[in-house]
């Protein structure tokens, strides 16, 4: 069964970016429902085949690999749910071959590390708040990619070419602080929790995922009090999310590819 669910997952992702290559080859700016449809099918048969690596037979994985594939199920059912609204081929077009990938790569696992065996119930809450929270403000970074580009474009006066494919300028800003305010309230929630049920927080494994998470929330804040207070827009908003992303990852999976990579290795 995980086998089947595993190369389903793939096959029908690798469906999807065809399908979403033709609709930009093709130029068609509308929405196309077996665009949707695949990508739907594609996200069962991953969230099935998570199941069983996220679920092993002597515990919990929370390794790198295993990670990187939840963020990519959740970040693809993201733009699922924008794309029954928006037009979002491009966007499924980049991340449905990383969902394929990061669930082909979820089935190996780097280094030697053993899953958790034990998980109560407040440690699986905070790794979920987490997940989620990376998942949204990855989804945000990618919006603030797309609007470095759009606001290029404008500047330039060459406006097209892919941008017909995503919503105009001002809903996509709309959306990035929606998305970068809901993720930063999950990152505080995430971060609380985990000084609730986390036991030594600050511990030598520990204390860089902490310390540079505290200081993208610190970066994600200052963003968002900018925006409300200062009108912060356009390439300023998109310097601080990329700044903030790029903490916040550096913290999480960056000692995450250190302690179970690197070092294993050394």
């Amino acid at each position: 069964m995980a086998a089947i669910a595993h190369w389903t997952a793939i096959l029908l992702y690798l469906a999807t970016t065809a399908v979403a290559a033709q609709t930009v080859f093709r130029q068609h700016r509308s929405r196309n429902p077996l665009l949707l449809v695949l990508l739907a099918g594609a996200l069962a048969a991953h969230a099935t085949s998570l199941s069983f690596t996220l679920v092993a037979a002597d515990g919990y994985r929370f390794d790198l690999l295993a990670m990187l594939s939840l963020v990519a199920w959740v970040v693809n059912l993201l733009i699922l749910v924008l794309a029954c609204r928006h037009p979002l081929t491009l966007l499924i077009l980049i991340l449905a071959p990383l969902g394929a990938m990061a669930e082909l790569a979820a089935v190996h696992s780097w280094g030697n590390v053993a899953p958790r065996q034990q998980l109560s119930a407040g440690i699986g809450f905070h790794a979920l708040l987490s997940i989620s929270a990376y998942s949204l403000l990855t989804l945000a970074t990618l919006q603030a990619i797309y609007l470095h580009y759009l606001n290029q474009q404008l500047h330039n006066h060459k406006p097209g070419g892919v941008s017909r494919f995503l919503p105009p300028l001002q809903t996509m800003e709309s959306l990035l602080f929606g998305l970068v305010a809901f993720g930063q309230l999950l990152l505080t929630a995430s971060l609380v929790t985990g000084f609730l049920f986390v036991d030594n927080l600050f511990e030598q494994d520990l204390v860089h995922k902490t310390t540079l998470s505290l200081v993208a929330w610190v970066l994600y804040s200052i963003l968002l009090w900018g925006h409300w207070k200062l009108g912060w827009r356009g390439n300023t908003a998109v310097r601080w999310t990329l700044a903030a992303f790029a903490v916040l990852m550096l913290g999480y999976f960056g000692s995450k590819l250190v302690l179970e990579v690197i070092l294993q290795r050394g």
